[in-house]
């Protein structure tokens, strides 16, 4: 695979966006995403993104032109409007939110309705550890995984993240979806006619599949479903009805498939929840307990703390550019120059 500096990734991605319709700043914006998962090696939410974006803009599905408002703001709390545009502006505005509330009430709620897909859950929070708070974040998606002891899928694979800052070193920074692997995994397994682990999805009759095709017209396996658990399943059933319940956000099962380009305005949800470390046992107190547990992880040879890896692979991407896909490189480099040539 080809390398490509970071900041010729985003500037391809950025003008594909933008000449699919999506404004300056809002291609800006949701470039600067993807191209942070793929620095850290999440390329099934990076720049491979940027096609199903720009088709789901032309279908009408997303608004690339749409600023995201407070809709509702109440103490701690508040509510985003994402106005059926793309997602990475709609967050930035519900991160600052946050952030700024918890300054002054120790910790915020902010919620995001009418929204997309937002990439990596994760990079949205990178801005709440360099203030020094921790968060988390949530998002259900379109649905692709059952209830409990159901077949028919209903919830989305409902990603979540944590992060918790460091003084002298990286974040501890969790990301996860509630499925057994990212759906995007299978997004690329598609593209690259590869097989996928057993394990991974469902067909459309409910049967383990390797064949990734069949998997995206199926269901994903909830994570723990290999050993009967039910963990996963209910899980995506709490985040479902954090992002929705509390902003009338649309269902998984009411928000048509991110991986077809005809279907409705998804309107989906995310939230986050940001906590002032110096509203409760203070700054100090906070580091200490951290760098106490950290130091008990490191003392066990083979621990890696998380998201200690992504980050190395962000700094060596971007130090020695990023491996993308020929194929895919190509078609950004297409979508981008017809901008070129209607400047």
């Amino acid at each position: 695979m080809p390398l490509i500096s970071s900041d010729e990734l985003f500037s391809l991605a950025k003008r594909a966006l933008e000449n699919a319709g999506a404004s300056e700043a809002n291609a800006g914006q949701t470039a600067l995403g993807l191209v942070y998962a793929d620095e850290q090696g999440t390329a099934s939410h990076g720049v491979s993104r940027v096609p199903q974006y720009i088709g789901h803009m032309k279908a009408g599905r997303v608004d690339g032109k749409a600023a995201a408002s407070i809709a509702k703001q109440h103490g701690a709390v508040a509510i985003i409007d994402a106005h059926d545009g793309l997602a990475f502006p709609a967050c930035e505005l519900a991160i600052a939110t946050a952030v700024e509330t918890a300054r002054s009430h120790g910790t915020a709620f902010v919620a995001v309705k009418n929204s997309y897909h937002f990439g990596a859950a994760i990079y949205h929070l990178e801005a709440v550890a360099k203030a020094g708070m921790v968060g988390l974040a949530f998002s259900n998606s379109p649905a692709a995984m059952a209830a409990a002891g159901g077949k028919r899928p209903l919830f989305g694979t409902n990603p979540l993240a944590a992060i918790f800052p460091r003084a002298g070193g990286d974040p501890l920074a969790i990301d996860l979806a509630l499925s057994e692997v990212a759906r995007g995994k299978l997004m690329v397994a598609a593209k690259e006619a590869k097989p996928i682990p057993l394990g991974w999805a469902l067909d459309a009759e409910g049967n383990p599949t390797t064949d990734p095709a069949k998997g995206l017209k199926g269901s994903m396996a909830p994570l723990g479903a290999a050993t009967g658990s039910a963990k996963g399943a209910m899980l995506a059933l709490t985040i479902e009805l954090i992002v929705t319940a509390f902003t009338g956000a649309h269902f998984g099962f009411e928000a048509d498939s991110f991986f077809d380009v005809e279907g409705n305005k998804p309107k989906i949800g995310q939230a986050f929840l940001v906590i002032n470390p110096n509203a409760m046992g203070g700054a100090a107190v906070f580091a200490e307990r951290v760098e106490t547990l950290i130091a008990a992880m490191l003392a066990d040879q083979g621990v890696r703390l998380p998201g200690a890896r992504r980050y190395e692979l962000q700094r060596k991407a971007k130090r020695d550019g990023v491996n993308v896909p020929e194929a895919l490189l190509e078609q950004l480099r297409g979508l981008a120059d017809q901008v070129r040539k209607s400047l």
